[in-house]
């Protein structure tokens, strides 16, 4: 008697099970047509619901059929909801989110591994992008160094007079510690960091991402002052044609061209560059304050679309420099034996860079990656050359698994780094193998609108340097609409090298090499937290924000540079620490047309060197950057800076001058070019007016430390073009 009821039950389940339906969509920037990562879509009335992944695609399963209303969200855009009728008569459909008033930066970071945008982020980045990266590629095309000095907590430090190399230094740290990455890719570690920051001119970036404070949980050593990710620039349907030319007061000269399209499944960008300038000398010092240097970049990028779920990218960068410092009668050609001091650098970099991603159902997808780095470097003094070779390669394989609550992601990579020199001294060759085999484990989740929490989790086989264990959490606090809170720390390490910023002082002449059995890991942790409050005042008519950040970190047993017999020098494991604390304050004011950025750095570095406690050198105390922009949209860009260095111990034991520089940048745009100059350092602010560069005499000059800039007041302009 139970057998009709029964079969119409079953029957009734059996089509209910039918009729879940899957709704996939891409969510595009209704102008751009960029997908838009990280944008959600909800099944209205239910807990349903996807985040974009790396496509800006979503799916959302378990849909039953009938009119259903699906509501699309994304941060700076207008909430857009449709309504549907299941089942669809296609596979995919494409959603279009409009600007919720003023137009928003593209703010979706990808340095923290999960593509989320940055109001998402427990982990505090700092990004520099759109017109912000355009303005500072305005005064330095030729390379980053400017876009990052002007950064609160950061200074790019020189470490040579006569050659202009330099390092990043985050948060009063040598420049070792501080990462630079291009896509993610680490190709700027060991011999290759040298002269990173010199050879990477801005045109072809789309954005540039800061981490401070230990970030090595993701992505291994060297990360320990934070790490610096140099984003490149895709493809997009409509073709991207841009060139720059540029001039300079000090007889500099820039060309630099980037091409970029999409075409269906292929995509292409192409970045060329050609940067050199003339030996430049504004003081009586008759050294140069810029080297006489011509470099050539080209950089080409092929993306393949297989699927919208699959996709592929393969790269390869070539970069070649001549770059001649010294005396400058004796560059000029009208040397003798008294005016012969030189020093030169011959380079060469070629690298590769490969990326494969693949999405799943259900937001899981693996990417793979990796890059082959080659750099040689020939460096020549009188009487005295330095040349090596460094090969390095780094492989990756990551998983990621996005939910609307809880992202988490794994995956392992190998690090490869091997170098090489032609010895000319009567030492022991400085060459070194070293191998790392990694995993790492993250979490971001979600616990309520108020809080969300980041964890992660790395273990690194060094070899000949053994097992690293690497925990890091972070936080984020949305107190109000207005307020918010981050707070994280985590471990981080250092495998020991000869190349430090005190070694390339000394252009590695008479340092003996390291060994794994002297020498040991340099280990870490910090951690820092911030504040962040945005309003708007005076009905609406002036926008206001600030960033409090406060940071701490410490180093164990450092490697540090000591005399050693026969008069040469060894890195050493010391017995103490190096840390450094302090605060960035980050004030914002916008009003109309203009914006007035406020910023203020307190760093009290110090360097317990065997029980001896000093200032770390090289670390100004104070630091304030001002910067007042007037920009009339499409039309004019004005901008006024001014920036303080408080006085800074120098490794000699003296102290250097504070000082003030100041610039003033304007623009004037139309719709296919536009026109600028650039008055940088007008006050003529240079170390040779206050100070000296070197003791001994010009054959046989001893430098001192480089802390204020050489070049004084240079004029720099040019023209953009956008084809």
């Amino acid at each position: 008697m139970f057998k009709t009821p029964s079969t119409i039950l079953l029957l009734c389940v059996a089509q209910l099970c039918l009729a879940q339906n899957t709704f996939t969509a891409f969510i595009k920037d209704a102008d751009s047509k960029e997908v838009l990562v990280g944008a959600t879509a909800v099944l209205t009335g239910t807990n349903k619901g996807a985040k974009a992944n790396h496509f800006g695609m979503v799916t959302i399963s378990g849909i039953p059929n009938g009119r259903q209303v699906i509501t699309c969200s994304y941060v700076g855009y207008q909430e857009k909801s449709d309504t549907f009728s299941f089942p669809l008569t296609t596979d995919t459909v494409t959603i279009y989110l409009e600007h919720a008033g003023e137009e928003m930066e593209e703010v979706v970071i990808s340095s923290t591994r999960s593509n989320r945008s940055i109001q998402d982020i427990p982990t505090r980045v700092e990004f520099i992008a759109g017109e912000e990266l355009e303005e500072k590629g305005n005064m330095k095309p030729g390379d980053i160094r400017m876009m990052l000095n002007e950064s609160t907590g950061i200074q790019t430090q020189q470490t040579s007079a006569t050659s202009a190399n330099s390092s990043i230094r985050i948060q009063g740290l040598d420049g070792r510690y501080t990462q630079l990455l291009k896509d993610g890719f680490p190709l700027y570690a060991g011999f290759s960091g040298g002269l990173g920051l010199l050879q990477t001119p801005p045109l072809d970036l789309k954005q540039v991402e800061v981490i401070k404070g230990a970030a090595s949980t993701l992505y291994g050593g060297g990360a320990i002052a934070g790490l610096v990710n140099l984003i490149s620039k895709v493809p997009e349907t409509e073709r991207e044609l841009r060139l720059l030319i540029n001039g300079t007061s000090a007889g500099g000269l820039d060309l630099n061209g980037f091409y970029g399209q999409r075409f269906n499944k292929v995509g292409l960008t192409v970045f060329a560059s050609r940067n050199s300038n003339k030996p430049y000398d504004p003081s009586n010092t008759g050294f140069t304050a810029i080297p006489k240097f011509e470099r050539y970049v080209f950089n080409p990028k092929l993306f393949v679309y297989f699927s919208p779920k699959t996709r592929m990218n393969l790269g390869v960068n070539f970069t070649t420099e001549d770059r001649t410092g010294g005396d400058l009668l004796y560059i000029k050609g009208s040397g003798d034996n008294i005016h012969s001091y030189y020093e030169k650098n011959n380079s060469n970099r070629f690298s590769t860079q490969f990326s494969f991603d693949h999405t799943f159902s259900e937001g899981n997808s693996l990417t793979v990656k990796n890059s082959v780095n080659r750099f040689k470097r020939t460096l020549s003094m009188p009487g005295y050359v330095f040349d090596g070779q460094q090969w390095s390669s780094y492989t990756e394989a990551t998983y990621n698994r996005q939910r609307e609550k809880m992202d988490w992601i794994a995956g392992v990579n190998v690090y490869t780094d091997n170098f090489r020199e032609q010895p000319t001294e009567n030492l022991s060759k400085r060459n070194y193998d070293q191998n790392t085999v990694g995993a790492f484990v993250q979490n971001t989740w979600r616990t309520t609108d108020w809080l969300q929490l980041e964890s992660g989790l790395r273990g690194d086989y060094v070899i000949d340097y053994g097992l690293v264990v690497l925990p890091r959490v972070a936080a984020l606090f949305k107190l109000s609409p207005a307020l918010s809170s981050r707070i994280g720390g985590g471990l981080g390490y250092k495998t020991p090298t000869i190349f430090t910023e005190e070694t390339e002082r000394l252009q590695y002449r008479a340092v003996l090499p390291i060994h794994a059995d002297i020498n040991k890991l340099e280990r870490s942790y910090g951690i820092n937290a911030d504040l962040n409050y945005k309003t708007a005042l005076f009905d609406d008519k002036v926008s206001f924000s600030i960033n409090q950040l406060f940071f701490y970190t410490r180093i164990n047993h450092p490697l540090l540079l000591k005399s050693a017999p026969g008069n040469l020098y060894q890195l050493v494991n010391v017995d103490g620490f190096i840390d450094t604390k302090g605060w960035e304050t980050n004030v914002k004011f916008g009003y109309g047309d203009f914006k007035l950025f406020i910023g203020y750095t307190f760093t009290d570095a110090r360097l317990n060197d065997n029980g001896s406690i000093r200032e770390n050198p090289l670390t100004a105390r104070h630091r304030l950057n001002n910067v007042l922009m007037y920009e009339k949209e499409d039309k004019w860009k004005i901008g006024l800076e001014a920036y303080y260095y408080s006085k800074q111990l120098l490794t000699d034991g003296t102290t250097g001058k504070p000082y003030w520089i100041c610039g003033f940048m304007a623009e004037k745009l139309w719709e296919k070019f536009s026109l600028f100059v650039n008055f940088e350092n007008y006050l003529d602010t240079r170390q040779t007016r206050f100070d000296s560069i070197y003791t001994g005499t010009v054959t046989h000059p001893v430098f001192r430390d480089i802390y204020a800039p050489l070049d004084g007041f240079v004029v720099n302009g040019g023209l953009k073009l956008k084809l």
